[in-house]
């Protein structure tokens, strides 16, 4: 019987590369995570540091440069990100060198809620904490407002952070029993009645108009009240 050495040959070599293949990745998995980087995208403001990341990143009460990279479990460090308050959204990756990368996207707080109980409102209509680290400059606001029901001063917020004229001129929103809305410009001493939120670009536009004539009239201080619930008018009462 002849015996094919070419096969023979092929066997032993597919062998050696599963044997070198399996003592590589043995050895790989048992290595220790290198170096852990953190990153912020679209960083604007610093509301959770890096420390407070790092401590998010504690695996089996352990720091990641002291936990083998086969006993690294992504999912649970990505799920342990994303469920801090500040945090809109993390992504983590491990690469063959043994880099440890966290990518950390912010939350955007767009207004403050004055309670017993502070905190912000972020640009998805959802909660978050005030950072010890910054305080935002958004509009504050008071009166009825419910952690459980954010959705009118949701509303108001939004218009307001995507209007130059508002975001500027806008310092406080109120919120009444009836869920109707007030406002406080900066430096001015009246109380805008925005009321419901239904028509409410022609309502702004309206206190655009008013603004820009009693600007012009020097007379905004001659004012405790501008009301806009009127359909197409502002009623103003005078000091």
């Amino acid at each position: 019987m002849k015996i094919n050495w070419n096969y023979i040959k092929g066997a032993v070599l597919l062998s050696l590369v599963m044997f070198l293949f399996a003592f590589s990745s043995a050895r790989n998995g048992s290595r220790k995570v290198l170096k852990t980087t953190i990153e912020f995208v679209e960083e604007k403001k610093p509301f959770i540091t890096h420390e407070t990341v790092s401590k998010l990143l504690i695996q089996n009460h352990e720091p990641l440069t002291s936990v083998p990279k086969e006993t690294l479990d992504l999912n649970v460090l990505e799920s342990a990100l994303n469920a801090n308050a500040m945090i809109e959204k993390a992504e983590v990756f491990l690469d063959v060198n043994g880099d440890f990368l966290a990518k950390i996207k912010q939350k955007e707080p767009i207004a403050r809620v004055l309670s017993s109980d502070s905190y912000y409102i972020d640009n998805k209509g959802g909660y978050m904490p005030l950072s010890s680290n910054f305080t935002a400059r958004v509009p504050m606001v008071t009166g009825e407002v419910s952690k459980k029901n954010l959705n009118n001063v949701f509303a108001i917020a939004s218009r307001i952070v995507s209007d130059e004229f508002l975001k500027k001129n806008v310092v406080e929103i109120i919120q009444n029993k009836n869920m109707s809305i007030d406002l406080k410009l900066r430096q001015c001493n009246f109380i805008v009645k925005i009321g419901k939120l239904e028509h409410l670009d022609k309502k702004v536009n309206n206190l655009k108009a008013f603004f820009k004539k009693a600007i012009k009239d020097k007379s905004l201080d001659k004012y405790s009240k501008v009301n806009l619930q009127f359909e197409n008018q502002v009623v103003c009462t005078k000091v």
